[in-house]
């Protein structure tokens, strides 16, 4: 049973803990961290750091401005924005690291998705929010809570961590990290390290940890049907002539076979051995409505983590109120496709427009085009010592062993800086949880969970470091 929350509201690790942990000089340094890395966090919040708006570039400068005076409090040695050409601003900042020690790269994002609309919040998505030990608001949890995860333990080290560490706060992770490739290639000497935390990620639950495995790929397309050269009469013309929506719509509609599975020829399918969900429970966590079928074959975890997944994301049509009696002479979509760990994208990115231009109906013209960059699925071996002092680290501070896991997601980072960095261990941690809402309506963060996921890391360097910790 989870203890009362504090009456200031700030979260402190016996306050989240199911048992009682015993006191550590890492454990009540942690402590102390936790209200200041909380009242930053909501500071951080209240940046609309929306790189993917133009109208927010400002916003997502400003916000890399606060990371980066956020690392210089926290004793870094040496702090600096860097950017690619255009792209956004990310931090990146260093502690050395002491003699015979690892060097550890620490990374989160600090832009965040569009709110989908502020007027379909409880509260108001960029005024962080506490709710029954949430934090509300835009970027709470995804992932401004990895951003401040991370300073939060180095303030816990008092800004002398047991390990090197490389902070690399990322500006444009929503948008598909276009240019993390150019900023690796220029930035290569200052990025290399020995083992990678990647603190975007979620947890299955706010009590038990987790180190995501396998993630999937993404690409993304944009589909345009023409047949006419201008709107025409619909009662005139209509029956001989038809309309490029409708066109479009029958040839969105063949992404997928008559049980919801991706029809896309080529595609990697995987399966995989980690227990059934609970349906009732997914339901409930997704907010799928009474009677919403689920798509596809297989368990659900291989449905989220193992196999393709394709969604049309937005059509360029007249809106409802606004439409006449005409048929249209043209008509586009956004089409993302998710890929299995296994995949290829280009290959998967070459397929998809295979499809769609196959299954454009009445000779329809069609143009399908690259839209925003891709990202290559990937799968992780979590063997050796990296991985046995995060499983260690991540059991003392939950309280329970880490579970691996999937993500149906994708974060293009990580494949990256496999590729650059082929010899570093990558650990994928996060502070999220199923409820969450990552990139939707009401995203929260769990406040105990915060406490506990920057205890984790905080033992983690401290195990990295060879520092013997009580407990």
């Amino acid at each position: 049973m989870h203890a009362t929350r504090p009456r200031t509201g700030v979260t402190t690790i016996a306050a989240v803990s199911d048992a009682a942990l015993p006191p550590s000089p890492v454990t009540t340094a942690v402590e102390a961290a936790l209200p200041g890395a909380r009242a930053d966090l909501e500071r951080l919040v209240r940046i609309p750091s929306i790189w993917a708006d133009p109208a927010h570039a400002d916003d997502t400068r400003r916000s890399a401005d606060a990371v980066a005076e956020l690392a210089r409090a926290a004793g870094a040695a040496d702090v600096s924005l860097i950017e690619a050409e255009g792209g956004a601003p990310a931090v990146l900042a260093h502690w050395p690291a002491p003699a015979g020690a690892p060097t550890v790269l620490l990374y989160a994002h600090h832009d965040v998705q569009p709110t989908g609309g502020d007027e379909h919040w409880t509260s108001p998505p960029f005024e962080p929010t506490e709710r029954a030990g949430r934090l509300y608001g835009r970027g709470a949890a995804d992932d401004k809570a990895g951003v401040m995860t991370h300073l939060a333990v180095l303030r816990a080290y008092d800004g002398r961590p047991p390990v090197g560490v490389t902070l690399f706060v990322e500006g444009e992770e929503e948008s598909g990290s276009p240019t993390l490739p150019a900023l690796l290639r220029a930035h290569h000497d200052a990025l290399a390290c020995d083992v990678i935390v990647i603190a975007d990620a979620a947890n299955p639950a706010v009590d038990v940890p987790a180190l995501t495995t396998s993630l999937r790929g993404l690409v993304d397309v944009v589909i345009e049907v023409s047949m006419l050269e201008r709107p025409v009469h619909s009662g005139v013309y209509g029956g001989p002539v038809g309309d490029a929506l409708t066109a479009l719509c029958r040839t969105l509609a063949s992404l997928h076979d008559e049980h919801g599975e991706v029809a896309v020829p080529g595609l990697v399918h995987g399966t995989s051995q980690a227990p059934e969900f609970d349906e009732a429970t997914f339901r409930s966590d997704v907010g799928l409505l009474d009677g919403v079928e689920l798509i596809g074959c297989g368990t659900i975890p291989e449905r989220a983590w193992n196999k393709p997944a394709a969604a049309v994301l937005g059509i360029d049509a007249p809106r409802v109120d606004e439409s006449s009696n005409v048929l249209l002479p043209r008509a586009r979509a956004a089409v993302s496709l998710r890929l299995a760990p296994g995949d290829d994208a280009a290959k998967a990115r070459d397929a998809l427009t295979e499809h769609l231009r196959a299954h454009v109906p009445w000779g329809a013209h069609v143009d399908v085009r690259p839209h925003h960059g891709t990202a290559e699925p990937f799968s992780i071996d979590a063997t050796g010592a990296a991985y046995d002092a995060a499983r260690r680290s991540f059991a003392h501070a939950f309280g329970t062993d880490a579970v691996e896991t999937g993500i149906g997601g994708s974060i293009p980072f990580i494949a990256e800086f496999a590729r650059t960095f082929p010899g570093a261990a990558v650990l994928v941690t996060g502070v999220g949880d199923p409820a969450s809402r990552w990139h939707g309506i009401d995203e929260s963060l769990d406040l105990g969970m915060f406490g506990r996921g920057v205890l984790a890391e905080a033992l983690l360097l401290a195990d990295l470091g060879g520092i013997a910790v009580d407990g």
